[in-house]
């Protein structure tokens, strides 16, 4: 569970509860991995389990993105290490262009994230983040069958489709293994520098 309430902070706010804005060097990152679990096809949800190594020497923060057109909740932070929760708030893209990320859309939410140590000269951060989202546009639903639409710009993924549904098609290269639970994981990388426009459609088993 988060150690912070998940409410957005504007950037006033924000310097009353962390102190002044001192700038950051800018983010970077690297092994990043995402597993999107979708939830019951009637709710439109599904799971995001992102996984990322901070990598910028001295950083004390990361800022995780909020996609426009997604409704997030339930979001919490990991210290891989240590098992222990890590500290966040939401904030505007102004804050985290200040913070570290000068590519910030201006119009996103995102996750500030406080990493549980600085990142050490040559070293790195690992943290894993959490949190819900709640699409119709990116998870649809109709009778007994599912569809998953989605750009991911993240090169290594894995989409678990909901227990009791099976695979009917994917329009990209995957592997497909069955979770422990008899839920489908269709897991991919993508080598290319340019997004995948992910398709996956599942349907309920008799």
């Amino acid at each position: 569970m988060p150690l912070s309430a998940p409410a957005t902070v504007s950037p006033l706010l924000l310097a009353a509860l962390v102190g002044p804005l001192v700038a950051q060097p800018v983010q970077t990152s690297a092994d990043d991995y995402t597993r999107y679990e979708l939830l019951a096809p009637a709710t439109a949800k599904f799971r995001i389990i992102y996984d990322v190594t901070a990598t910028t020497t001295g950083a004390r923060v990361f800022f995780n993105p909020i996609r426009k057109g997604s409704e997030a909740s339930d979001e919490s932070v990991l210290d891989p290490m240590t098992g222990k929760g890590l500290r966040f708030i939401i904030v505007d893209g102004a804050t985290a262009r200040t913070g570290g990320l000068p590519s910030a859309d201006l119009e996103t939410k995102y996750l500030r994230i406080e990493l549980p140590r600085p990142v050490p000269a040559g070293g790195e951060v690992r943290i894993r983040i959490d949190k819900t989202y709640h699409d119709p546009k990116s998870y649809l639903a109709a009778a007994d069958t599912l569809a998953f639409i989605r750009s991911l710009s993240i090169k290594k993924n894995a989409v678990v489709l909901p227990r009791g549904y099976e695979l009917i098609g994917v329009n990209y290269p995957s592997q497909v293994l069955t979770e422990p639970d008899g839920r489908v994981r269709i897991s991919f990388i993508n080598p290319g520098s340019d997004p995948v426009s992910l398709v996956v459609r599942g349907r309920r088993l008799p």
